[in-house]
């Protein structure tokens, strides 16, 4: 059988056994006209006024979008919601990229996003994770920390957050409240949110939003200075609009995540012993850091000993950027590594994607497919291939002829789970 996985900008054809089970939804129709989708949606949202009504023209308002790791389409949502502010100057409106502790989003990746028009005529600035006086306290949270914000953001007197909607390997659900935080927040509120027990809690995972520990701070949050709008859209495999959420945070949050979860969660009747997955492409196979997503859709229907295969063209590297490549030298195996970011006295940034790539690794072999050099990808603990379709015939002397295999076409864009 033919399939063509998610992989970059073109994608990546695979010949594969005729008793592969091919993982994925229904892909599903864009909307017809998405800019009058989007223009409908902010005039009718879901438990709010219009947006138009809402915003005074002497407001500053202060517009949260996610970054250049996410295929969120900002280039149509910010136009949007600028074109439905028509009546408020240009020079009140500030972008604030949620970059969480991702790199910073050059003038060049900014026109990729927004486009030239947005790049040239609205103040745009990068979260600084790092730098304090650029966030403000805004309250404690339950879960032990101050919390930290943009201070462009508290300050605005309106505040809309943007994103796309999709399955989260530990949120439960992209989206919403995400794009405040962690996208908008300070370091330290971002450590405990990422910290080993809320990683590690069995209720932290895929399409889960009951009692997750991780949601439940995100949204606590939001409430200590809450967006006065969001507009969230859900996409497709060719990343095209295929409904628009807007409106009042949480209720067209929730309606989001159910829309997303009738299409997405696929259910398996069994585990398999090979399962091939990809990073849902551009952008979101941009590096390794990311591809921990795809590897972990994988790990919810591999079998204990069984192997995965992830197809992430990793363009920006392991990256080079953040602590992600530096946790690996600090331990020999990925249960080393497990209990070293367990034990409460370690703290490193990243250390969150680390944790969740061993929890997987512990239980299956992770095979990579991509365009870093073997060194790279054994510097991670995992294992390099160049030919996936050579991989599988090898895998055969392991797990015989009648070995299963199972492939994730949109990577993490697909959850598939089993009932155990």
């Amino acid at each position: 059988m033919e399939t063509t996985l998610l992989y970059g900008k073109t994608g990546l054809s695979l010949t594969l056994p005729d008793n592969t089970f091919v993982v994925e939804p229904n892909n599903l129709s864009r909307v017809e006209n998405d800019m009058e989708a989007l223009k409908d949606a902010l005039n009718n949202p879901i438990g709010t006024p219009a947006l138009r009504e809402m915003v005074k023209s002497t407001d500053k308002v202060a517009i949260a979008i996610s970054d250049i790791t996410r295929p969120t389409p900002n280039h149509k949502l910010v136009p949007a919601l600028l074109n439905e502010l028509k009546h408020v100057p240009l020079e009140n409106f500030v972008i604030i990229n949620g970059t969480g502790t991702h790199r910073d989003q050059t003038r060049e990746e900014f026109i990729e996003m927004l486009g030239e028009w947005v790049v040239n005529h609205v103040r745009i600035i990068n979260n600084q994770c790092h730098e304090k006086e650029t966030h403000v306290n805004v309250g404690k949270s339950k879960f032990g920390c101050d919390v930290y914000l943009n201070k462009e953001y508290v300050e605005a007197d309106f505040r809309i957050v943007t994103g796309f909607i999709e399955p989260h390997f530990f949120a439960g659900f992209s989206g919403g409240p995400k794009g405040i935080m962690p996208g908008i927040a300070g370091i330290e509120t971002i450590m405990t949110f990422h910290n080993a027990r809320m990683i590690g809690d069995a209720r932290s995972t895929w399409g889960n939003m009951n009692e997750n520990p991780v949601q439940d701070m995100t949204r606590e949050v939001n409430r200590m200075c809450k967006p006065h709008f969001m507009l969230n859209v859900t996409l497709n495999r060719e990343k095209e609009i295929t409904s628009v959420f807007a409106g009042e945070l949480y209720e067209a949050h929730d309606k989001g995540c159910e829309f997303v979860k009738e299409h997405a969660m696929i259910r398996c009747e069994e585990r398999f012993d090979v399962v091939i997955t990809s990073n849902s492409g551009y952008p979101l196979d941009q590096n390794l850091y990311q591809a921990v997503k795809g590897m972990s859709a994988a790990h919810k229907i591999v079998k204990k000993g069984g192997t995965i295969i992830v197809a992430s063209e990793c363009s920006d590297g392991l990256p080079d950027h953040g602590n992600y490549s530096k946790i690996f030298e600090f331990a020999d195996s990925p249960q080393a590594l497990l209990d070293l970011i367990e034990d409460p006295e370690f703290k490193m940034f990243d250390q969150w994607q680390v944790q969740k790539q061993a929890v997987t690794q512990v239980w299956a072999d992770i095979h990579v497919y991509s365009k870093l050099t073997d060194e790279q990808v054994r510097s991670t603990m995992l294992k390099p291939t160049h030919n996936i379709e050579k991989t599988l015939e090898e895998l055969k002397q392991v797990y015989g002829e009648n070995m299963t295999i199972a492939v994730l076409p949109l990577g993490p864009l697909t959850i598939p789970y089993v009932e155990e």
